[in-house]
């Protein structure tokens, strides 16, 4: 397939529309589909072929494959509660790092002097977004640009730290599922019940 050559603007459309499909399909979650007969499936569809297998089959075959592919996603998501519990768990003890009432926990790198924000102000922050494992998610540093927004726009976690930090500081937030994305996660980079650390630097109220 790699050899091919796709010169017309008909042929590079329909390749394109190729590579959606597949993305699609390795988003779904669907394990061991068989690409031969995806592209009979829909090559049959294109010519107006009658299925090459009844339809009350594939209708159950579909069926399985999507609560196989769910009992996989909830199986993962009760790991990813669990290790992030652990982490929590674990991470309280260490010197330095403090938990409030909701179960936020937060370590400070350094203290600022300013003022607090309140939920109703607008502040200008440095962040860096990681998961437990050190992936990171999202950088306002690595972009070389703060983000500005309102502090009620944001997580749970978020809106507590920043109602508690003086301008000028900059601390270390370890955030539990439910005060980030929770059981909904965050695009393909967050993952359903993922607990958050974030590296937090207040810049400004504006």
């Amino acid at each position: 397939m790699a050899n091919q050559n796709f010169d017309s603007v008909e042929a590079q459309a329909s390749y394109g529309i190729g590579l959606q499909i597949g993305q699609q399909l390795l988003e779904s979650g669907l394990e061991g589909l068989v690409p031969d007969a995806i592209l009979a499936g829909l090559t049959d569809s294109l010519e107006g072929n009658m299925p090459s297998v009844p339809v009350e089959a594939l209708h159950k075959a579909l069926r399985e494959m999507h609560e196989r592919a769910d009992a996989v996603r909830q199986e993962r998501q009760k790991e990813l509660a669990a290790e992030g519990q652990k982490f929590l768990d674990e991470n309280q003890k260490k010197d330095g790092v403090s938990t409030t009432e909701s179960g936020l926990q937060f370590s400070v790198i350094n203290q600022g002097e300013g003022s607090i924000p309140a939920r109703s102000d607008r502040v200008r922050v440095h962040y860096t977004g990681r998961l437990i494992d050190g992936t990171v998610f999202d950088s306002s540093v690595q972009r070389g640009q703060p983000a500005e927004f309102p502090v009620s726009g944001v997580i749970p976690g978020w809106i507590e730290a920043l109602t508690l930090m003086p301008v000028g500081s900059k601390w270390e937030l370890y955030i539990p599922h439910e005060l980030a994305y929770g059981e909904r996660g965050a695009g393909a980079s967050i993952p359903p019940f993922s607990t958050l650390v974030f590296e937090v630097e207040l810049l400004e109220i504006l």
